[in-house]
């Protein structure tokens, strides 16, 4: 089957359902969802969305709390656009129903979070992303140019690779026609031809045996669009969230929000005592690179599984207020906040790279754009500051919009790109093959590629990925396509450039820290 559409998307969260909204008004667009449509990254996110909202705080407050947390490594113009134009996006999704909690005096109830040196994160209680994403689905589910494909895998970018053409990540012709995607109800390959293409597809952090991220979370955007020569960067910074219930049975871990810390929780071994203040002033509320490190090393020296949060100094009627999911949740596994601790871990949480952008979310690959946790602006650095990604998508996922939307009346279909050809294909039937495949990456990544690195850790690693790369590209050639083994070959491909990434590396700065570079002024191990 062949589908022509002005504007794809590849995602419906936050940034793919802000750039469909943008550009509906110009053409038809079609957004594909790889499972249902609010089941996204987005509607996990629990924290918040940073923005300059009232006095004494101020865009240079914002924009030096981000640049502190990015090490430096951030790119100074995108970290200006964001926060200076961030306001009025957050004024955009309030416009669009999106409801943030309030004080009585009807000022936003603004929170603070580590590496923030002001009160500045808008919520909505503790599901901050699940009501973004809820405003945004009923907005475009009401106009009339947005069509939905639920349940649909895009397997790869169609460029003139597909033609035929030998295409090199150093040509500067690169172009994007669509994309081939697996229909998983009908496993059905179809031709999806569009003038322009948004890649929002999230994060990667299943490569991790331990992540916040939901379980379809496995890098395809970033690995499609490698595959077809995008150029990306900055992968090797993988933020871990301190602070994830302990719970090993299930997937994903369960956040426990930085806004516990800003309301006055604070971590303790499991004696009970408290030990941020030893690796930096600012105790608990510390950026989360600098916090998840200092957890790793406790847990080290002790043996531990986990250490502890403890929230009970916090008033019952706010916790029961602003964190109602994690009271219950904590409650239904027998842990009562209000008068226990509560055992925490760190987890792969977020990429700070990703795909190469510009300032409006445009890659080196012409009519190719990426918004979202998939891209890299530039604008976290070495380290992301809490709650500068939904703000990040907003922002980009506008200005993308406003770009494609003025090029969209230049740009051709093209009509020779062939269809899918899966003949003498077999269907294989040995998912233990795949799964199997996917626990040992997973260890390979958690054990070698984790908030703690070597360069002999790196070494094992790529080497052992190898073997499980070719291993999946023989599968890969031989099999009818199915979504768990595109998957794994996704998660594969990003775990591959993590790992070339930080071996080329040769100090420790920001997310990245390998006990071979140690650093001059972080933390000590």
């Amino acid at each position: 089957m062949r589908r022509k559409v002005d504007f794809l998307v590849i995602g419906t969260g936050m940034a793919g359902l802000i750039y469909a909204l943008k550009v509906a008004d110009h053409g038809s667009v079609c957004v594909l969802s790889k499972s249902s449509m609010d089941d996204t990254a987005t509607s996990y996110a629990q924290g918040g969305i940073a923005a300059v909202m009232y006095s004494p705080d101020n865009y240079e407050k914002h924009f030096e709390d981000t640049m502190k947390a990015g090490v430096g490594h951030n790119n100074e113009e995108i970290v200006r656009i964001t926060i200076t134009e961030g306001t009025e996006r957050v004024k955009e999704l309030i416009e669009w129903g999106t409801e943030f909690d309030k004080e009585d005096s009807g000022r936003f109830a603004l929170a603070k979070e580590g590496g923030h040196s002001e009160f500045r994160i808008l919520h909505h209680k503790d599901n901050t992303g699940y009501e973004i994403q809820r405003a945004l689905d009923v907005k475009v589910k009401k106009h009339p140019n947005i069509t939905i494909l639920e349940d649909y895998f895009s397997i790869d970018l169609i460029t003139q690779h597909h033609l035929g053409e030998l295409v090199k990540q150093s040509h500067d012709n690169i172009q994007c026609f669509g994309v081939y995607a697996l229909n998983t109800q009908s496993n059905q390959i179809e031709t999806i031809l569009a003038k322009t293409t948004m890649i929002a597809t999230g994060g990667m952090g299943n490569i991790y045996q331990t992540t916040t991220n939901p379980t379809f979370s496995t890098g395809d955007g970033i690995a499609m669009a490698y595959r077809a020569k995008a150029r990306v960067s900055n992968l090797e910074f993988v933020q871990f969230h301190p602070t994830s219930l302990f719970n090993p049975n299930e997937k994903p871990s369960f956040l426990i929000t930085e806004a516990m810390r800003g309301a006055g929780a604070f971590l303790v071994t499991k004696n009970g005592t408290p030990f941020m203040d030893k690796y930096d002033s600012r105790g608990s509320l510390a950026p989360r690179d600098i916090v998840a490190r200092a957890i790793d090393t406790e847990m080290k020296l002790s043996g531990d599984e986990y250490v502890y949060l403890d929230a009970r100094q916090i008033d019952k009627r706010e916790i029961l207020n602003h964190f109602p999911t994690i009271y219950a949740k904590c409650l239904s596994i027998g842990i009562d906040i209000t008068r226990d601790l509560i055992p925490v871990v760190p987890a792969a949480h977020y990429s700070c790279g990703g795909i190469n952008t510009d300032e409006f979310g445009q890659t080196n690959i012409h009519h190719l754009y990426a918004a979202g946790e998939v891209a890299n602006t530039g604008l976290h650095g070495a380290n992301r500051l809490a709650s500068n990604s939904l703000l990040e998508a907003a922002v980009f996922s506008h200005r993308a919009g406003e770009k494609a939307a003025k090029d969209i009346h230049h740009i051709q279909f093209e009509d020779r790109v062939p269809d899918w050809n899966d003949e003498g294909m077999i269907l294989n039937e040995e998912m233990i093959l795949i799964t199997q495949s996917i626990k040992e990456l997973q260890s390979i990544m958690s054990n070698y590629v984790g908030i703690v690195r070597s360069n002999l850790r790196l070494k094992r690693a790529f080497d052992r990925l190898n073997i499980i790369f070719k291993e999946t590209e023989d599968l890969y050639n031989n099999s009818l396509l199915s979504e768990p083994i595109c998957e794994l070959r996704n998660m594969i491909n990003v775990a591959y450039v993590i790992i070339k990434l930080a071996m080329q590396r040769k100090e420790s700065i920001g997310l990245h820290y390998n006990v071979d570079y140690p650093p001059s002024d972080n933390i000590k191990l």
